[in-house]
Formats: structure tokens, C-alpha cells, sequence
């Protein structure tokens, strides 16, 4: 393959060396780089252990990263033209990622084979020498009595499951023991509904409904037709090895401070839960908790997650578009222009590239691969970030058949994709440069990337650095998004649900009772200490929702949208009042058209505020909570001292009987 190393050298700065066979003859001067104690970057993961081996003995593991030039840029019909891609792969591989969290799991090999005949109880028994195991025979038809009782057999059926690996908890209905006389066939004892049981492993082959959503990414729980003999030798295979403690990866890093999703019993944001595929994620009080150990980490949560409360840790969202804006920005250096940034994983979609570049054309050279660890994690901030540094067109890689639900995944690139049109990064019909790629066929992929829709780059594309917690990022770079615009509008209406957008306020029905504020996770409806007064920060808001349900009046809906003038000026004022003033202290307690209000109603209406009395009880309204409190005990006031407002008592009803 053709290597343009004066492009090369231009973007990615540093010494670049070349040769012919780094992993062969020429080692020693892989083992000088390396052992000179700079950061080295490999262009070639062919023969990665064999340099990982060697970053070992001089202990410089840390300082080593890998990239692939040769399938994902120099095998193509347009290497000669692929000299900025390779920068810009070379140069975002040697951008740091840290590591992720891991969760354990324990399991002692409590195994439960659920199933419905004679195969359940076979499978049992193979697995009795490497598990504790129980078997499970729901609506058993005719089933043969085992010739020995080594392992319990038992009827009864699963109605509810919850649990991973290592702590699996059933209830079982009709549960029944085995009548040890059993002939021809098993007969049970009675049966009984609510039954518990506990385990560390469930191998599940009845053949009908799963017992988990999204089974298949259960830890510990493995299901496999009884049909199918190859099938049930995989799942016992793997059951008798999941005895010991496991590591997972911790995919999500959640703040309950920051989660919309309630507010004193009022639902607000639901996002994350609509999208979960396994469940691991349910409503706890005012925020959602998410179970590591159920989580599969498809990062569809962090994905639509409005205020970064659920972020995605594999990398982290400002790790991640640290990476992005090398690949650019390099591949700007380097002489390319408005490269298509192709979103993929490396279980699907690095073999894909692979076999498009050893038995097709390979990749365009304006095509830059951009690996993931899942592509449903990915949000509108790296969506809004690539245009913003000056991509032409973003396309996600997915499989024909997902493995995680891309619900979310398209709803965000269709709506960025409209944002990108209203901006003037794409074409005004046509196609969006913004959309999904289901396959599993390299040449599907290759005519898929051909006939995309490439847009226009920003003219002048940003530098941004991302740096904090996600919704800091996703506000930074949608506001770049839109700096860099070709043909940058003040507002971009957007879809209902969308995680951005402003208030139609009614502010004559108001009464700045600030409930809003009070229900509001983000601080985009705030009050002021000083004064009766409501304000609004449109670039903080979510669109929860909690405002609108729990204003008292009704006078708030919700406006989604990109408004970029109302996120660059102040916050705005909704409501403002003239403060009254305490009679007695002067300070101010409340506003006047509510004090007013209230005293217009009761003066002359209501028994305790009438006559000479009541005008001092009304002078009583007119003061702060600490006055009121001192001119009540001062005055004397009690609301059962008139006659005709006196509660009747029993001695009442007994004289009134007397008499």
C-alpha cells in the first residue's frame, strides 16, 4: 500500500520512522523507540502481542497504542488518496483513554435446569459433576422416572425472575414433589403457588418465553431450544464453567443528583427506562437506579439521558470527543476535507472493514472509521461535535439484526440530521448526512458509503476542547455546531421528546407560587431571594416536564427546540412582581397582587375578618411570618371565641337535651 508520510508527519507532529518489517528484522528499532521513553505509536495490529510482548520487558505498556492504516485506509481502490486518513487514525490511536470500572459477580454453582421432559433431566445430571443442581420440570407431560434420585426433581412453573449470575430469585407456582412410587411415569405430591427459589445460574430449556428481557444478555442465565442438541451442549458447556468470581465491565457511571426523572411524586423524565432493553434500570424515589450486574451496556440510557445524570464510561462522553477531535482535526492538517465519519464497533464492524478492504475496494479515502464500543452509546454530543470540527456527513454501522434495540440511535440521528439541514451542513433534499447502516455484508456496506449523501463542511470548523460531565459537553458542542454553521438560524424546532427546548408561559395566570422552581432538577427555572421574580436559562432545560405537571395554575407548556439566541443571552425573566412589604417590619414577604387578592376576598366575606376585629386580623395578612406570628399572641386572637363560629361540644348536645 502506498504511504504518504510527508501528510503524515505534517499532522501527526513527533518523529515518524518507517520500514519494511518492524515486526521481523527490524524489532531493535521498534525496542530503541519504545525504550526511549515517549509515547510510540504502532501502525499495525497484525502483530500486536508480538509488540505488547516486547512493551512488557521494558515496561513501557502504558506508552504503546495501536492503529490500523492497512485495512481501514491503505487496502483501498483509493489508497493513493488515503495519506490524511492515516494521519488522522494515527493520530487519534495515540489519544489516551482511561479505564473502565468493573462489577463482580460470585458464583457458587447453584444451577436450576428449568425445562419440560427427559432433556432437562439429562442435562441435570451431565452438569452434576461440576454444579449443585436442581431441575425444573414445568407441565410435565408423559416423563420417565430417572433411574436414581441423585439429583432433586421437581414440578413447577416460573411465573416471575429477577437476578443475574450468582443471585437469581424465582417465584414458582405449582411446585410439587416427586412421589417416589412413580412407574411409568413421574407423579407428583401436592402442589402449592408462591414458591421461592434461589440460584446462581438458571439454564432455561423449556423452549418458550424467555424469563428475562433481553435474555440473551443475562449473565448467568443461558437458554437453548430442546430441539436443538447442539444448542443444549453450548449452554451445558458454558454452565459448568461459570463457578468462580467473574468481572464485568461497569458501563455506566450514574449521578442520582442529577436525574429528572420525579419530583415529589410527579413523573418527569422516563428516557432512560423506555429505552433499557434488560431492565437493569427502575425508578427509585426521585431518581432511576441502574444495576451494574443486569446492565449489558448498550448505553442507549446515556444516549437520550438529558442531564448526564446516566453517562456512558466506556470511555467517558469527554474522553471520547477528545478522540473525535484529533481524527479531524488531523485529517484537516493532513489536506482532507469534509471526511464521512463512519460509527462502528469492534465486534461487528471491524471485521466488516476488514473483509471489505481484503476482498473489495476497502473504504473510500474521505471514509474514517471511528470504533466504539457500542453504537447505540453514542449521543447527539458527538453527533453535534463532528460536524462542529468539520465532518461532512456521520454514518452509524450496525448489524442486520442488532443486538440492542436502535430505537434511541435513530431518533437521534434523525433528529441531529434535521438540525444539521437547518444549519446548512446538508443538503436541503435528498438524503440526511446523518443515518444508520444495517448489515452484515461488506458489499452492502461498500455501496451504502457510495451512494450516502456527503454535506457541507463548516467553513471555519472549531477547535473546542470537551471537558466535564456530559450535559456540560452537549450544551458546548451543539453551541459550536452551530458557530461553525454553514448558514447558521437563530432556532430549530425539534421533535416532541427531544431533550431541549423553552417554556410557553402564561404569565398573567401566574401566581409566583414557584412551585417550577422548586421541581425543577437543572436550575433552568430559578427564583430570585431578592424579589417576587421567575426566571428561565433555555440551554439548561431538559424538557422533563416536572414544571408543567406540577404547576398548580397550569400555565406552562412545553416548546422543543434549538432556540441558539436564547442559549447565548441571559437568563430571561418570565414573571416579575412588586414585592409587599411587611406593615410591621417592612421586609418584603410576598407579592402585592396576591396579598391584595387575598385581603379583597376575605374582607367582608368571611365572619373572622369583619368589623372593627377583622381589620386587625387583616393587618395580620399584611405582615411576614415572623410579625404575623407576634401580632396574633399580642392580640389575642382566637378563631373559637365567637359564639357563632364555637365548635359544639358534648356538653352542648347534653344541655340542649335537658333543657
Amino acid at each position: 500500500m502506498p504511504l504518504d508520510a510527508a501528510a503524515i508527519g505534517k499532522a501527526c507532529g513527533g518523529r515518524l520512522e518507517t520500514g519494511d518489517q518492524f515486526c521481523g528484522r527490524e524489532l531493535e528499532r521498534v525496542r530503541g523507540a519504545m525504550a526511549s521513553g515517549t509515547p510510540v505509536t504502532v501502525s499495525c495490529t497484525l502483530k500486536a502481542p508480538l509488540f505488547r510482548e516486547v512493551a512488557e520487558e521494558l515496561g513501557a505498556e502504558e506508552r504503546v497504542a495501536f492503529a490500523n492504516i492497512r485495512e481501514t485506509a491503505g487496502w483501498s481502490g483509493e489508497a493513493q488518496a488515503a495519506g490524511p486518513k492515516m494521519a488522522a487514525l494515527l493520530a487519534a490511536a495515540a489519544e489516551p483513554m482511561p479505564l473502565p470500572a468493573s462489577v463482580s459477580f460470585e458464583s457458587r454453582g447453584v444451577a436450576l435446569v428449568y425445562g419440560r421432559d427427559e432433556v432437562a433431566i439429562e442435562a441435570g445430571q451431565r452438569l452434576s459433576d461440576h454444579l449443585d443442581v436442581t431441575v425444573l420440570l414445568t407441565r410435565p407431560g408423559e416423563v420417565a422416572p430417572p433411574r436414581s434420585g441423585e439429583i432433586p426433581v421437581l414440578k413447577g412453573t416460573v411465573r416471575a425472575a429477577t437476578g443475574h449470575l450468582g443471585a437469581f430469585s424465582l417465584r414458582v407456582d405449582d411446585t410439587a414433589l416427586p412421589l417416589p412410587s412413580s412407574r411409568r411415569r413421574l407423579e407428583f405430591g401436592p402442589a402449592r403457588d408462591g414458591a421461592t427459589s434461589t440460584c446462581d445460574i438458571v439454564v432455561d430449556l423449556t423452549g418458550g418465553t424467555p424469563l428475562f428481557p433481553a435474555h440473551d444478555l443475562r449473565s448467568g442465565y443461558l437458554r437453548a431450544d430442546p430441539g436443538d442438541p447442539a444448542g443444549v451442549e453450548r449452554v451445558l458447556f458454558e454452565a459448568s464453567h461459570l463457578v468462580g468470581t467473574f468481572d464485568k465491565t461497569r458501563f455506566v457511571d450514574f449521578h442520582a443528583d442529577l436525574c429528572a426523572h420525579s419530583r415529589s411524586r410527579i413523573t418527569g423524565c422516563t428516557r432512560c427506562l423506555d429505552v433499557c432493553p434488560t431492565g437493569a434500570i427502575a425508578p427509585a424515589g426521585d431518581h432511576v437506579a441502574i444495576d451494574p450486574h443486569v446492565c449489558a451496556g448498550c448505553g442507549s440510557c446515556a444516549s437520550v439521558c438529558p442531564t448526564g445524570a446516566a453517562a456512558y464510561a466506556v470511555p467517558p462522553a469527554d474522553a471520547l470527543m477528545r478522540r473525535l477531535r484529533t481524527l479531524l482535526t488531523a485529517f484537516r492538517k493532513a489536506g482532507g476535507t469534509a471526511p464521512v465519519l463512519l460509527v462502528h464497533d469492534e465486534a461487528h464492524g471491524a471485521p466488516l472493514i476488514d473483509a471489505l478492504a481484503r476482498y473489495g475496494d476497502g473504504l473510500p479515502a474521505d471514509v474514517l472509521p471511528f470504533p466504539v464500543n457500542e453504537v447505540t452509546q453514542v449521543g447527539p454530543e458527538t453527533i453535534a461535535a463532528a460536524f462542529a470540527y468539520g465532518a461532512g456527513a456521520v454514518r452509524f454501522l450496525g448489524r442486520a439484526r442488532p443486538k440492542h434495540d436502535v430505537a434511541a440511535l435513530v431518533r437521534n440521528a434523525a433528529r441531529f440530521g434535521g438540525v444539521a439541514q437547518a444549519l446548512g451542513y446538508g443538503p436541503v433534499s435528498g438524503g440526511s448526512v446523518v443515518s444508520l447502516i444495517e448489515t452484515d455484508d461488506p458489499d452492502a456496506l461498500e455501496a451504502a458509503l457510495a451512494d450516502g449523501v456527503r454535506g457541507t463542511p463548516a467553513p471555519a470548523p472549531s477547535g473546542f476542547m470537551p471537558d466535564g460531565d456530559l450535559r456540560g459537553v452537549l450544551r458546548f458542542a451543539v453551541s459550536e455546531m452551530h458557530h461553525a454553521a454553514p448558514q447558521p438560524v437563530d432556532r430549530v424546532p425539534l421533535d416532541a421528546g427531544a431533550p431541549f427546548g423553552g417554556l410557553a408561559f402564561r404569565t398573567e395566570a401566574c401566581t409566583l407560587c414557584h412551585a417550577c422552581v422548586g421541581a425543577c432538577p437543572t436550575g433552568a427555572l430559578a427564583d430570585d431571594p431578592d424579589r417576587p421574580r421567575l426566571t428561565f436559562a433555555e440551554s439548561a432545560c431538559v424538557q422533563c416536564g416536572l414544571c408543567a405537571a406540577t404547576c398548580p395554575e397550569d400555565v406552562i407548556d412545553l416548546v422543543p427546540q434549538l432556540d441558539f439566541a436564547a442559549w447565548a443571552a441571559p437568563r430571561r425573566v418570565l414573571k416579575e412582581e412588586e414585592p409587599f412589604d411587611c406593615v410591621a417590619c417592612g421586609k418584603p414577604f410576598g407579592t402585592r397582587s396576591t396579598i391584595e387578592r387575598v385581603i379583597g376576598r376575605l374582607r367582608d366575606r368571611h365572619w373572622m375578618f369583619a368589623g372593627q376585629a377583622g381589620e386587625q386580623r387583616i393587618k395580620a395578612l399584611m405582615m411576614c411570618d415572623t410579625c404575623r406570628v407576634s401580632h396574633v399572641i399580642d392580640e389575642g386572637f382566637d378563631p373559637h371565641a365567637a359564639a357563632e363560629n364555637r365548635p359544639r361540644t358534648s356538653e352542648d348536645y347534653i344541655r340542649a337535651r335537658g333543657a
